[in-house]
């Protein structure tokens, strides 16, 4: 991973994956995996994105047709390594990038334990600080991820993390935030929040961490590329973030709010259901469907 030229970037190249099988169940293991590789092949040249069911919290996987897998978020706890298992391969231990929007327990917790289960090959966050036991061992591992070759990228706005396709573009754009917060130390980290946009062969996603009205208002202002058609709903559905006037700016057909069942804090909010109802956005909620997954076939 490198950065390079007025709008920095990075490029991320795919490592072939190899498994071989010796012994007397060879031929069973080899009807094995000519199954896991027809289904494999059977996604064509689709990109998955999956917003998974971890409780109250985010987590999101990308996979594009070249085989780059991206983790948004890790949740509150390690049930996101279960629903790893259900979209990796069981021999594959790599994750290409990991996102992290915002050091909230709640996104961040969950990353530990993938870091200490998978090779991850680049990590990407704000470097922002908080005193914070969660916070300290994030920090701890990243050295430890560091030493053992993981590649370290703060971001900010004009970043664009990039998946070389076959015949079109898969990147993240970074659009928040606007200044180097690697030397900023918060008490609330959400208007900290990296606000992405994933573009995969003409479709367009949103992932907005916990961003909340305040921030929202500044990049409609700045006149951000914000739309998208589907969008990760900011701070699991509360009444502090998606403004009508985000929503304007965005016009997602889909909507999803990643929430706990029955969790403490009443996400998501009536009002803002109301509101997604009234600007005739489909919204879709974990809490009620469980992982959300979006199937994209290229458009151009």
């Amino acid at each position: 991973m490198r950065e390079s030229g007025p709008a920095p970037y990075a490029k991320i190249k795919k490592r072939s994956r190899l498994f071989l099988g010796i012994g007397s169940g060879v031929l069973v293991f080899l009807a094995f995996l000519s199954f896991l590789l027809w289904q494999e092949a059977a996604k064509g040249s689709q990109t998955t994105v999956s917003f998974l069911d971890i409780g109250q919290g985010d987590a999101a996987f990308v996979e594009t047709p070249q085989g780059h897998q991206i983790l948004i978020d890790g949740g509150p706890d390690d049930k996101v390594l279960e629903k790893l298992e259900l979209r990796m391969l069981p021999w594959d231990k790599d994750i290409d990038v990991v996102i992290l929007s915002h050091p909230a327990a709640d996104h961040m917790t969950g990353l530990l334990s993938v870091l200490k289960e998978y090779k991850v090959k680049n990590i990407v966050w704000t470097g922002v600080k908080k005193d914070t036991r969660v916070y300290r061992q994030w920090v701890s591992m990243l050295e430890k991820e560091k030493e053992e070759g993981a590649e370290i990228l703060l971001v900010k706005q004009g970043t664009r993390v990039e998946f070389p396709g076959i015949a079109c573009d898969y990147f993240f754009d970074i659009l928040f935030p606007s200044e180097d917060l690697s030397e900023t130390t918060v008490i609330d980290d959400n208007d900290t929040s990296i606000v992405a946009k994933g573009v995969f062969c003409g479709h367009t996603v949103l992932f907005t961490g916990d961003l909340t009205k305040k921030v929202e208002t500044q990049l409609v202002e700045e006149q951000a590329d914000l739309a998208a058609s589907i969008l990760k709903v900011g701070h699991h559905g509360s009444r502090t973030s998606s403004s009508g006037e985000f929503l304007e700016a965005v016009r997602p057909q889909y909507a999803v709010i990643s929430a706990g069942k029955n969790n403490p804090y009443h996400h998501p909010h009536e009002e803002i259901l109301e509101r997604f109802q009234g600007y005739g956005i489909e919204v879709m909620r974990t809490d009620e469907a469980g992982d959300i997954v979006f199937k994209l076939k290229p458009k151009n």
